[in-house]
């Protein structure tokens, strides 16, 4: 924080009595935090403030990987110069914001009449901040598709760590063109500071906390974990308390890492994002990388564990560089069925 000179400290340079801006920042910033820790509980605010303030840039060690690419940024100007020189770099960058529509239909065989064709916008990965086309895209697309619900899956902003505001104020854009009700999780590059900030523009963060969506008198059990890639802050227990063993239950994971954990808690669906889908991929999506600790067959689109569906979303945005190949972006729009559409 800057330290006030004389000349600001002088009766001229401000009415007698205020307070420096930084400190009404400052305090305001210690209130929300006092919320939060009565909401979460002191140890998962502890845990999160201080790993994010121990670990946030840190590029080998640490979390459910080893490496962790998207904090080696001067890796990320090494990417953009082998692209040019290539002639890549801006078919990349058109492709970081042609994001496709995808429908991927959940069979739920005891889903009640009145939740037929109950239907979940999926929102991950946005990383808003990373370039200003991408808020564009992104409402373009949004105009475009009908649904009950909301969710996002983490990753608001670009960097893992430092100022989150442009992220906020992108997300800002989006949320007048996003319907219904809306709930989202932290990733790995969110801070839980924004928390206060998100929720300010109308949607819910679920910090290893459950919502009940409901429609025509039946309903559904949404939980969230706080991010249980780098900051492995994911709590099951406390996500999944409230809700009752036979119901209808949707888990939101940033990160598909802990698919054994959501299906021995009995979730039917899980939702996630993180890896990309690879981002940059060999002709016919062959990921060079998904930087999660699990099979492949987990990283991207649709997959089954036991009783429980997922699904993996390539994400609507970029990170390290804002390009993809041979993998778009994508909204998913989640159809809940008894039975296969005819």
């Amino acid at each position: 924080m800057k330290k006030p000179s004389a000349h600001d400290d002088s009766p001229l340079s401000k009415p007698p009595g205020a307070r420096p801006a930084s400190s009404v920042i400052v305090d305001r910033e210690t209130v929300e935090l006092k919320r939060l820790e009565k909401r979460i509980g002191k140890i998962h605010l502890r845990q999160r403030l201080g790993i994010e303030a121990d670990h946030a840039t840190q590029v080998f060690g640490h979390g459910r990987t080893f490496f962790h690419i998207e904090n080696w940024y001067s890796i990320h100007s090494l990417i953009r110069l082998g692209l040019r020189c290539l002639g890549l770099y801006r078919r990349g960058i058109r492709n970081a914001t042609a994001i496709q529509i995808r429908h991927n239909e959940v069979i739920v065989p005891n889903l009640p009449d009145a939740l037929h064709d109950f239907t979940l916008l999926h929102l991950s990965d946005l990383h808003l901040d990373m370039d200003s086309g991408y808020p564009t895209a992104l409402i373009e697309r949004l105009r475009q598709v009908r649904y009950d619900v909301c969710v996002m899956t983490g990753d608001f902003r670009a960097k893992t760590h430092g100022p989150h505001e442009a992220a906020i104020e992108a997300l800002a854009q989006v949320r007048p063109h996003l319907r219904g009700p809306i709930y989202a999780i932290l990733g790995n590059h969110d801070s839980i500071r924004m928390v206060p900030g998100i929720e300010a523009l109308g949607i819910g963060v679920l910090l290893n906390e459950s919502a009940i969506l409901e429609r025509g008198g039946a309903f559904i059990h949404l939980a969230g974990i706080d991010d249980p890639h780098f900051f492995q802050v994911d709590n099951f227990e406390k996500a999944a308390q409230n809700i009752p063993p036979e119901a209808i239950a949707i888990l939101l994971s940033h990160s598909p890492e802990p698919y054994r954990l959501a299906a021995h808690t009995g979730f039917d669906l899980m939702l996630s994002g993180h890896t990309h889908g690879g981002q940059i991929c060999l002709p016919g999506g062959v990921a060079l990388m998904t930087n999660a600790d699990c099979p492949r067959r987990f990283c991207r689109g649709a997959w089954r564990y036991h009783h429980m569906q997922g699904y993996t979303s390539l994400g609507s945005g970029s990170s390290v560089v804002g390009v993809r190949f041979n993998c778009p972006p994508e909204i998913t729009l989640h159809h809940l069925r008894a039975r296969p559409a005819q």
